[in-house]
């Protein structure tokens, strides 16, 4: 009987140090995971990336202006036909096709004596009559130049004032995923850079924001947080920026 009650205490004696080492083991294991877990969480690297690209606008809209002013209002609409006329001719010499060129309708304003006080009375001086011409082309050069000449009709009586060319480039869409790409592999190299300089690696990418996207004159510092789109300059360049965060191994 003694050895019974012997064997019986040390087979519960021996499951209780199995469970117990079972229970250690287990414990040293799940700290283990947790603690790679919080490592992979929190060990985190963040750079900003950034691309530029010089490009040329291919597309240009320009516009101009012309009045007159007459005490008849049917001779003044007939003087600024003319006046249309001459314009565009010229600009169909100089190679603007039809399709290329909007002419809106004819503004119109009635100016009216001025009081002692600087106020309208009833007695109507003239009229003004303005009309304006709107051009979009790809031949950006040809328009340029054009913008810069046409007041030459100003010695044929045309009372003309040109204004400065909008430049546009079409393909905008492609260029920016072009410059996001291009962006991100710089922020992923700034990574891999920082994080061997302390003897690791960067891992799997956590998070990614684009930054700002903007378009300036080529010579340009331009930078502001809600980006810019440049419309005064042929030669422009264009920045992306991407805020990357990396895990570190």
């Amino acid at each position: 009987m003694d050895s019974f009650r012997f064997l019986r205490n040390t087979q519960v004696i021996i499951l209780g140090l199995c469970i117990a080492i079972a229970t250690i083991g287990a414990s040293i294991i799940l700290s283990s995971a947790f603690l790679k877990f919080q490592k992979a969480t929190h060990e985190v690297i963040t750079v900003t990336g950034s691309a530029n690209k010089p490009i040329t606008s291919d597309y240009v809209v320009w516009n101009a202006s012309f009045d007159v002013r007459d005490t008849d209002l049917a001779k003044g609409y007939k003087r600024l036909s003319i006046d249309l006329g001459k314009v565009k001719q010229y600009l169909q010499a100089k190679g603007i096709k039809d399709d290329e060129l909007t002419i809106p309708q004819v503004g119109m304003l009635q100016l009216y004596k001025k009081d002692s006080h600087g106020n309208d009375t009833n007695e109507l001086i003239d009229y003004r009559l303005s009309q304006s011409i709107e051009v979009h082309s790809t031949n950006v050069t040809n328009v340029t130049a054009i913008s810069r000449a046409i007041t030459e009709l100003i010695y044929q009586g045309v009372q003309l004032n040109s204004g400065a060319p909008a430049y546009h480039y079409r393909k905008l869409d492609e260029l920016k995923l072009e410059m996001l790409g291009r962006a991100s592999e710089n922020a992923k190299q700034r990574a891999a850079n920082m994080a061997s300089a302390t003897g690791n690696h960067i891992g799997t990418i956590r998070s990614a924001k684009m930054g700002v996207f903007q378009i300036t004159p080529i010579n340009s510092n331009e930078v502001a947080d809600y980006g810019v789109n440049d419309l005064s300059a042929l030669d422009k360049k264009v920045t992306a920026v991407v805020m990357a965060t990396f895990a570190i191994e």
